[in-house]
């Protein structure tokens, strides 16, 4: 997820596919001569070199080794400072990944034992080293693979590296190398760091970008294919997928791959500058991991306890946001991330640009890129139209604040309740419905024009030079887009800095798309679901009957006007005994103690949309126009 700048000057040669996967394990076929400040060898010998074995893979556990090089220039006879980070590239919450690290111990250059002492739960420091070379050897606990942490056991080595690697205090701009000692031969190295003439040694010019490689060691499918910049240069995409599903399964995920990336080049009008032009997605698809996707600047992490065929390759769709990322927000980036620190978190206003208009372009080139139907992206449009639309939190925040928020609710654990159900509204949904606002709008507003053009010129001013952005930096696009200053100052006030959003009966009308309430005339008090104990399971959402008759999550319903309430399927049942505007009693148990309140029902704010088709009418054929430019055609 970092912006670093490569040293040195970079050859690359592209071998085939069939000399990648021969006898020789897997370096990703990348022939790279570097001049400058980062040369390798067979063996390592970097200013900061990591070994990392795995011989008690089976308990989960790696065994490091780190030497430091000339100390002394980094911080002179002082002790050296060597910590865990605290957060990682692509997450916002701080995580502790010192918990997992033990058995630390330093030796100098000649093997003599150096002291190591602590006075924080993030740090170790070594003294006595007289400005020369430290070796620190310590033991790492790993048993979770997604894209935060780290996962050690018989069948991979899942690496996230801020969960794998300490890293040394004044030392952060020295070139890294590492080698890796799989015990299994038929492990291969999949990782976005710099190749070597060693299949299990890499590079990486920096700390930042070392952090922002994961890399994952197994017997892992591969596939790769080549796509072309505006400039011509031929770049190569890899798949690289740990599975236990067949080839033949893997071949049909490529086809659905290629598909996706090639409608989100056609969306930027452009190929990301990936260094050693090469681009890798590292997949896990295995029962033993958990589900994820997580953006990085030459590669992505993904995911999923689910077997491709088994989950009809529903991972396309984490597949797809994730590439998107390789545009908009590893270099199309908010200023507030530049750069990323390992020590706390990493806040920024722009999550529902940076997060939110990837929510909104992810299913949409799936849709484009013919791999869906418009009739299922409409259902499951519709279904996050209704989930913004309807959200409590929106009354609380605006998508900047919410973003905000990101410390405190991205894969963050705490142990208190929250009341996140009524004052926070997800900037992922939040943002892509804005940007479903804005396309609409624009389309609508300004011929020829759509959203797609405005992220083009975010990409010309700030993603392809690498300029990082300003929280307000969509005003600036829209108005050139657009050539209307005022309508771009006006939906960002009133949309992004503001809470609002704008009536869509009329922007879906222009598509052919019906707006409508799903269940009109139909009773509602809220969310209810209850718990073995008969209980209500969560928070009671403001502005809701249930709400205003002053229940609260955990109390148990004992009565509805005349119906007692002993199972789920109770609570269905009484709201269809009853109209909108209805009052009755309502009696219940809250902490022990039995209370009666009045309850009046409310409408169902269920929204949904539906083509004019599903409904038996025709759009027209002006209709029918605005759709396809939209969405693109429905044989795609």
């Amino acid at each position: 997820m970092m912006k670093t700048a490569l040293k040195g000057t970079v050859k690359n040669t592209v071998k085939s596919t069939a000399t990648i996967m021969g006898a020789v394990p897997l370096i990703f076929g990348i022939s790279s001569v570097v001049t400058g400040s980062m040369q390798g060898s067979k063996t390592g010998g970097a200013p900061v070199s990591y070994e990392v074995s795995f011989k008690n893979a089976v308990h989960h556990e790696a065994q490091i080794t780190v030497t430091y090089r000339d100390v002394g220039a980094a911080v002179g006879d002082a002790p050296l400072e060597v910590r865990m980070s605290r957060s990682s590239p692509g997450r916002y919450a701080i995580h502790e990944f010192a918990k997992n690290v033990y058995s630390v111990t330093a030796t100098d250059a000649k093997g003599n034992p150096l002291k190591v002492t602590r006075d924080n739960p993030y740090s170790w420091y070594i003294g006595g080293h007289r400005g020369g070379t430290v070796k620190l050897t310590y033991t790492l606990y790993g048993d979770r693979a997604d894209g935060t942490y780290t996962q050690i056991d018989g069948t991979h080595a899942h690496m996230n590296m801020p969960a794998t690697f300490m890293w040394a205090k004044g030392m952060e701009e020295r070139t890294i190398d590492v080698l890796f000692k799989p015990e299994d031969t038929s492990w291969k190295v999949a990782t976005q760091l710099r190749p070597t003439s060693n299949p299990y040694l890499f590079e990486a010019p920096n700390l930042q970008y070392f952090m922002d490689s994961p890399t994952e060691l197994s017997d892992f499918d591969l596939r790769e294919w080549q796509v072309e910049d505006d400039g011509g240069v031929m770049r190569t995409i890899r798949l690289a997928v740990h599975h236990d599903g067949t080839s033949a399964d893997m071949d049909t995920y490529t086809d659905k791959a290629k598909a996706v990336v090639n409608e989100q080049i056609k969306l930027f009008g452009d190929v990301p500058n990936f260094d050693y032009e090469t681009y890798t997605f590292i997949a896990d698809y295995l029962p033993h991991v958990s589900g994820d996707g997580m953006e990085h600047r030459n590669s992505t992490v993904l995911t999923s306890s689910r077997a491709l065929h088994d989950s009809n390759f529903s991972q396309l769709g984490t597949l797809s946001h994730e590439f998107i990322h390789a545009w908009n927000v590893e270099r199309l980036r908010p200023r507030e991330l530049e750069p990323f620190n390992f020590e706390t978190t990493n806040p920024t206003p722009s999550l529902w640009l940076a997060e939110g208009f990837t929510s909104y372009y992810g299913p949409l080139t799936i849709r484009r890129a013919g791999e869906e139907s418009v009739e299922t992206y409409i259902g499951d449009l519709s279904r996050q139209l209704n989930f913004i639309l309807n959200a409590s939190g929106r009354n609380f925040a605006s998508p900047q604040e919410m973003s905000l928020r990101a410390p405190f609710v991205d894969a963050a654990t705490s142990i208190d309740p929250t009341n996140n159900s009524n004052i926070f509204t997800s900037y992922y949904p939040y943002g892509a419905i804005i940007g479903l606002a804005l396309d609409l709008e624009i389309r609508g507003q300004f011929k020829g024009k759509s959203l797609d053009d405005v992220m083009r010129r975010l990409w010309e001013t700030n993603g392809k030079p690498e300029i990082p952005y300003a929280p307000d930096a969509l005003i600036s696009a829209v108005a050139d887009v657009t050539g209307d200053q005022g309508f771009a100052e006006a939906f960002f006030k009133a949309n992004v800095k503001g809470s609002s959003l704008p009536d869509f009966t009329p922007l879906f009308e222009r598509a052919g798309i019906v707006f409508a309430k799903k269940n009109e005339g139909k009773s509602y008090i809220g969310r209810v679901r209850l718990n073995s104990d008969n209980e209500l399971r969560d928070n009671v959402i403001k502005g809701t009957p249930l709400y205003a008759a002053g229940l609260e999550r955990g109390d148990e319903i004992l009565k509805i006007g005349n119906r007692k309430i002993k199972e789920q399927g109770d609570i269905d049942k009484t709201l269809k005994r009853y109209m909108p505007g209805d009052t009755v009693n309502i009696t219940y148990l809250q902490r022990g103690e039995a209370k009666t309140s009045s309850l009046t029902f409310s409408e169902d704010p269920t929204i949904e949309l539906k083509t004019l088709e599903s409904m038996d009418e025709k759009p027209s054929k002006k209709q029918l126009k605005f759709r396809e430019a939209w969405l693109g055609k429905e044989n795609a």
